[in-house]
C-alpha cells in the first residue's frame, strides 16, 4: 500500500494528469454530446451507443497520460532512484499498473456517464434511457475500458522508454492504427484487441468478432495483462 501511495503522489506532481484527464473527460462527453445536439431532428431513432461516441479520443488522451507515468522518469532518471529505492521491479510496475489503471477507470466512468447523463437531459427519449445490460455496459463499461488501456499504454511506455516514440504509438494505437490493418485483412483486424474492446461496448452482429461481450473484455483484459508481463520482464532484465 505504501508503494501505491508513492506512485500514486508521484503521478500527480506533475500536471499532466490533471489537464489531460479533464481533457479526456471533454473529448469522451463532448462528442456525445455534440452529435445527439446535431440529430435532435432525429431524437427518436437515437441510443445509448450515440452518447458514448467519443470514447475513442477520450481514451487516447488516457493512454498519453499512462505513458508518460513511466517515460518522464526515464527521462530524468528518476526511475534510477525508485528501483534504488524499491529494487523489486516488479513491484513498481504492479503499483503504477494499478495507480494508472484505477486513474483510467474514474475518467472513463466520468466522461461516460457526463456523456451520457447530459445528452439525456437534453433529448429524454425512450431510446437514450438505460433499460438493458447492453446499455449499462456501454456507459459504465468505459471506465473499464480506459482502465485496460492505461495499463497497456504504461506497458508501451516501460518497453520504449522515450515519451515521443511511446505517445507516438499508442496515440497512433488507439485512434486509427487498427483500422489501417482491416485495409490489409479483415481476419486480422476482428482480433486486434481494441476492436474487440469496441465490441465490449457496442455489440454489433456485423463487427466481425465471434466473441460475446463478456468474451470480448476477458480477451482485452488478458491482452492487457500479457502486456504489462511482457514489460515487467523486459524491465528486470535491463539496466535503468
Amino acid at each position: 500500500m505504501n508503494l501505491l501511495a508513492v506512485e500514486r503522489i508521484k503521478l500527480f506532481t506533475t500536471r499532466a494528469p490533471l489537464w489531460g484527464g479533464l481533457l479526456a473527460i471533454l473529448l469522451t462527453s463532448g462528442f456525445g454530446i455534440m452529435y445527439i445536439a446535431t440529430n435532435s431532428n432525429h431524437a427518436d431513432q437515437l441510443s445509448v451507443s450515440d452518447t458514448t461516441g467519443g470514447y475513442q479520443f477520450g481514451v487516447a488522451v488516457a493512454m498519453v497520460v499512462a505513458a508518460l507515468s513511466i517515460t518522464t522518469e526515464y527521462r530524468f532518471g528518476t526511475i534510477r532512484t525508485t528501483f534504488q529505492a524499491v529494487p523489486n521491479r516488479t513491484s513498481v510496475l504492479l503499483a503504477k499498473a494499478g495507480v494508472v489503471g484505477l486513474l483510467g477507470l474514474v475518467l472513463g466512468e466520468i466522461g461516460g456517464f457526463a456523456a451520457w447523463g447530459i445528452g439525456y437531459l437534453m433529448q429524454p427519449f425512450p431510446g437514450l434511457a438505460l433499460n438493458t445490460s447492453a446499455d449499462w455496459i456501454n456507459v459504465a463499461g468505459g471506465g473499464v475500458f480506459f482502465g485496460l488501456a492505461a495499463v497497456i499504454a504504461l506497458s508501451v511506455g516501460a518497453l520504449l522508454r522515450h515519451s515521443a516514440g511511446a505517445l507516438s504509438l499508442v496515440l497512433i494505437w488507439a485512434l486509427m492504427g487498427e483500422r489501417l490493418v482491416s485495409l490489409v485483412s479483415e481476419k486480422v483486424y476482428d482480433w486486434l484487441p481494441f476492436h474487440v474492446a469496441e465490441n465490449f461496448l457496442h455489440h454489433r452482429p456485423d463487427s466481425g468478432v465471434s466473441l460475446s461481450q463478456g468474451g470480448s473484455l476477458a480477451y482485452f483484459a488478458g491482452f492487457a495483462v500479457l502486456m504489462l508481463v511482457i514489460s515487467i520482464f523486459v524491465v528486470n532484465k535491463r539496466d535503468a
